[in-house]
């Protein structure tokens, strides 16, 4: 698995619309093949914080195919109504996590 890590900067009074962006991203990104899940994580002013988003993914190819159908360029012109600057964004391996494999014994 990999996963596309977002660093964001919210403009102060954006939360709110922030956390809205997101949830309607979150409900296109699961029609997206190879989609796994999302953590938010958020430090700094509770009214201007900056975010780390963790965009969980079966496969670099399953991201790619995201570049490809404008899922991301969507999401990224999305996340500009709220946030300073363009976000950083990176691609990395997952090398381990349990956050899935308790989603999936929670399912069953």
């Amino acid at each position: 698995m990999h996963a596309r890590l977002w660093q964001l900067h919210i403009r102060p009074g954006m939360v709110q619309d922030f956390q809205n962006i997101l949830s309607s991203l979150v409900e296109l990104a699961c029609e997206q093949d190879g989609y796994r899940g999302v953590l938010a994580l958020a430090s700094g002013k509770s009214d201007s914080p900056n975010i780390t988003l963790v965009a969980v993914w079966n496969s670099m190819e399953t991201i790619r195919a995201s570049e490809n159908n404008l899922f991301l360029t969507h999401a990224i012109a999305r996340y500009q109504t709220c946030c300073e600057g363009f976000p950083h964004i990176t691609v990395q391996a997952l090398l381990a996590s349990d956050f899935l494999a308790t989603g999936a014994r929670a399912k069953a």
